[in-house]
């Protein structure tokens, strides 16, 4: 199953073509759909957006680009509601900020841009990043996913659940007082 590869794995895998971003992407979706609604990582995502970036990677892999040049050049990425995208809502789980529409892209995203990621999927979190356990999203409560008793634990939840049920290879996460370590 293409999910259960690393970053590391999947990487040498686009490199040496066995694999292409588009299919890597699709993987994710198609696992965001057949599990998140038990374990509710996703506040949102953007297939066709998502879709485009891996095409673009796809493309310029071919074109001989490495990830010696862009480390996670066709690697999906999803982020904690809390990082902003240029023109993609971006609400740090607040019913506050719904609809908020970013006027630039973080630091953390660009880099991940530049680096090649197909950065998709807005994940859930504590609203504005306050607690511990993201049972506190003004949208509703992340599930461990080995587990759906249970929670992840830590502002960032959802990110963890997402990788941890291989929805994502990786994903974005901030920490203050145990947001990454907990889960």
């Amino acid at each position: 199953m293409l999910n259960q590869l690393t970053i590391a794995e999947l990487t040498d895998r686009l490199a040496g073509r066995q694999v292409s971003a588009v299919e890597a992407t699709r993987a994710c979706l198609e696992r965001v759909q057949a599990v998140d609604d038990r374990v509710k990582a996703f506040l949102s995502w953007n297939e066709a957006d998502a879709l485009a970036q891996a095409e673009a990677a796809d493309r310029a892999l071919a074109d001989g680009a490495t990830h010696a040049e862009r480390p996670l050049l066709g690697v999906p990425v999803a982020l904690k509601d809390i990082f902003a995208v240029k023109g993609q809502p971006c609400g740090v789980a607040s019913q506050i900020l719904k609809g908020f529409v970013s006027p630039y892209s973080g630091t953390v995203v660009q880099k991940l841009q530049a680096a090649g990621a197909v950065v998709f999927g807005r994940l859930n979190m504590d609203e504005f990043a306050m607690g511990s356990s993201t049972e506190n999203s003004s949208y509703h409560t992340t599930l461990n996913p080995w587990d759906t008793t249970r929670i992840p634990g830590g502002s960032s939840g959802g990110s963890a659940a997402a990788v941890a049920a291989r929805m994502a290879f990786g994903a974005t996460a901030t920490d203050t007082g145990g947001s990454i370590r907990q889960p």
